[in-house]
Parts: structure tokens; sequence; C-alpha cells
């Protein structure tokens, strides 16, 4: 009787592990389709969702970090066409982006649009000198110039190739003689803005929540006079679909280069106690057309340059162009044109870290560098002695932001402990059912076989 009671206890024991396992592994696809439905819920852009919170707040705060490459040879490149020789001055930091989105309109098509308002505000404490501090840099207005001035206008207002300007003056304009008007490096800025953006909310379909369905009220680009490099692709890179597939590569827009990039999975970095992916962008995304074609329509000049060979630059609008600082994945004639560049992956790559649940993007680092153009002429005396068409970096900028403390304790509180706290339940259940069902399963076959075991004289 004892033996049938240890038995049935057993069996019954061993019923309950199962039982305890089963709803362990019913937790996992029950918990994850949870977990899915309320991202969901919360990551479409309406109001009352933490996604519109998110959206609509000015969030952390963003800076602009500037370093200037001063030029320090400047007499020897005019008479004598010295290879220009520059060194790194900076950081000048900009607190930006502290303004919030303007004239939000919710559309029937399950789209909103809005602006982005533009400022700059210098932060003396980050920054290694004054506004006031001057740089020997390229004359903007001359090299803007270049391609259709005459030498009487260079002389006539004084002008030169290289001059001596503020640090203010350089980045947000200042009057110039020659122009008869203001010029700067980001001239006009503030009172200005970008836009508008119409991005979807995600309301009828999730996986297109963020994605730009139009920017100035266009679909495409008309910039770059080709189908393929004017498409306005992915987000704006603040957020994007949730449940991010870190084998798939994220897309986004920036209006700063005027074209849509791709960033491709790189590691899983601990962001505050939070897991994210971070994202950067490949050599190919400015590699010449020659290693890309997908690059081909992004070539405009092709004296310039030397028949598309060139990598490593955007020419966005003559005489400007655009690449990573101290021209990363560029060239190797890049830096042969103008010396004292040094690019450090590590410094100067631009880079997503992404929380792969929500999509959101929980710190950025974006680094850019503004390049302006000039070449020989037989008849301006400023380029009698230039020995060929050069790139010629003129600033370097790197806009960065991270979520703060109270913000990254928000976000473990809200979504991270949860999901931990339902894998450990699911764990737990699934673990002690499969323990309770082993032990129960072990000691009944034990049981069952101890009369057999006595008769051979074991005890």
């Amino acid at each position: 009787m004892g033996c049938c009671n240890r038995r049935c206890g057993l069996i019954a024991g061993a019923v309950f592990g199962a039982v305890v396992a089963i709803l362990g592994g019913v937790l996992i696809p029950l918990g994850n389709s949870i977990i899915e439905g309320t991202v969901k819920k919360e990551a479409v852009i309406e109001p009352g969702t933490t996604a519109f919170d998110n959206w609509n707040a000015t969030g952390a705060m963003v800076y602009r970090q500037f370093w200037f490459l001063e030029v320090k040879n400047p007499t020897e490149i005019v008479q004598n066409g010295a290879t220009p020789v520059v060194r790194e001055k900076g950081p000048y930091t900009y607190r930006t982006r502290y303004l919030p989105k303007e004239n939000i309109t919710f559309n029937p098509n399950n789209t909103v649009s809005f602006l982005l308002p533009f400022g700059a505000i210098f932060e003396p404490s980050m920054s290694v000198g004054s506004e006031e501090d001057k740089v020997v840099s390229l004359n903007l207005a001359v090299a803007v110039r270049l391609h259709f001035i005459l030498q009487n206008m260079i002389k006539s207002s004084n002008s030169s190739l290289f001059h001596s300007r503020t640090v203010k003056e350089l980045l947000w304009g200042y009057p110039d003689p020659m122009l008869n008007g203001n010029v700067g490096l980001f001239y006009p800025y503030n009172g200005t803005s970008d836009g508008p953006y119409n991005v979807f909310t995600g309301e009828d379909d999730i996986s297109k929540v963020g994605i730009i369905d139009r920017w100035r009220g266009e679909r495409s680009l008309s910039f770059w006079d080709d189908k393929y490099c004017d498409m306005i692709n992915g987000t704006d890179a603040s957020s994007f679909p949730p449940f991010v597939d870190k084998k798939k590569p994220l897309f986004f827009f920036s209006s700063d280069i005027c074209r849509s990039v791709s960033a491709s999975f790189s590691e899983s970095l601990n962001l505050k106690g939070i897991e994210v992916y971070r994202y950067t962008l490949l050599p190919s995304t400015l590699a010449a057309p020659v290693d890309n074609p997908d690059n081909h329509c992004y070539c405009r000049d092709k004296k310039t340059t030397k028949n598309c060979t060139v990598a490593g630059v955007l020419d966005t609008r003559k005489p400007v162009y655009i690449s990573l600082p101290h021209f990363l994945y560029g060239s190797p004639s890049l830096r042969k044109d103008v010396l004292g560049l040094n690019p450090v992956e590590e410094h100067h790559m631009t880079f997503l870290d992404v929380e792969p649940t929500t999509g959101f993007t929980l710190r950025f680092a974006k680094r850019i560098q503004v390049n302006m153009m000039y070449g020989p002429s037989k008849v301006i005396t400023l380029l009698n002695k230039v020995k060929d068409y050069t790139v010629f970096p003129v600033v370097w900028l790197n806009e960065t932001a991270v979520l703060d403390d109270e913000t990254a304790d928000m976000f473990k509180e809200e979504l991270v402990s949860r999901i931990q706290l339902l894998e450990t339940v699911q764990q737990v259940l699934l673990g002690s059912g499969l323990a309770i069902f082993g032990l129960c399963f072990f000691f009944y076959c034990v049981v069952h076989r101890r009369p057999l075991f006595s008769f051979m004289g074991f005890k």
C-alpha cells in the first residue's frame, strides 16, 4: 500500500511538473504576444502614447561641436602653390534642437506633418574659446564665386583666397564686400526651420511608423536629377519602426546632405542598463561609383572628381562638398592634397544606438565635414599657382545626444524591467517544471524497479 502511495505521489508530481513546464512554455509565445501588442500600441505617433510623448518633446540635450581646419600656410599656397597644411581648432560647442516641433497637424491618411525649428546657443563651458576667436580659413565668398567671377571684382573688394574671421562669423554669417550680402557656412540658421516633414503615424501599419511620406511637400528630391539618388527613404533617424532586425539595414534621410543613407548593425552595447544595437555608416556609403555603382548619380563633375574615381566626398552643390571628418573612408589623394589630416574611425564615424524592441534612437553621433572646392585658373591671380582642383576642408561637426539618467530609469521601469520579469517567470516555470518532472520520473523508475533489486540481493 505504501509503495502504491509513493508511486501515485511520484506520478502526480511528474504530472504537476509537466503542467508547470507546459505553462512556462505557453507563456513564452503568450508573453511575446503581450509585449508585441503593448509595444505596437505605444509606438504609434498619436496623443497619449509613449512614442508621441518622446516624439513631441524636445528630448535629450543635443550638442553640435565644431572643429575648424585652420590654414597654417596661406601665403605659401597663393604665392608658391604649396600644398595646404591645416591644424584642427576646437571644439566650439552649441546647444541645438532645443525648440519643440511646430505646426503639428494630423492628416486623414495616417500621417502627421510638422516643422523642425533651428536654433543654436553657444556653450562656453564646452568650448576651447569664445565665438570671437579668429580662424584663418578659406574665403567662403571667393570659393563660392570662383567659377564665374571676374578678376577685377576680387581686386576691387580686396578679397583673398584665405582670410581671418571669427568663429561666429564663419558659422552664422557676416557681410561680405564682394558679394554685397551675408555669407556663412550655416547662414541663415537661427529663426529658420527644416521641413515641413510628413511622416506615417503607424496607426494602420506599425511597420511604417516614423517613415517619411513627404519632405517639403514632395515624395522625392529634385536635387540629383536621378530617380534613384532622389529617393527619400526611411525615417529622420530619431526613431525607427519597432522590433528592429539587426540583419537588415536601417534607412534614414538627412536634409544636411540632401540624400538618404543606410546604416548597418555593428554590435550590441549596454547603454545605462539598456541593450542597444549600434548602427554605423559603411565605407560604401561615400564610395566612388567605380566601387559602388549605386553612387553613380552622386558624381556630378567628372573633371574635379577624376572621372568619378574619388571616394569619400559628396558634391552637394558647387563648390561645397560633404565628407566624413578628416576624409574618413576617402581616397588617399584627398589627404595628400591637404596635409595635417588624420582620420580615426572611433572619433570620426557616424553611429546610431537603437533600442531594438521600440526602435527608439537612444544615442547618436552625426559627424560630417564641410569642404569647398577651388582649382587652377590662368585668369584669376589668386589661383595662378594652384596646380590642381582641391577639396579643401573648412570645418567638421559632431552632433550628439544621449538619453539622460531619468529617462533611462523610466525606460527600464516601463519596458525593460517588465520584459525581464516576464522572461524570468517564463524561465522559472519552464525550468522548475522540467526539474520536478525529471526528478519524479526518476524516483518513480527507482521505486518501480526496487522489488527486482531486492530479489537479486541488492538493498
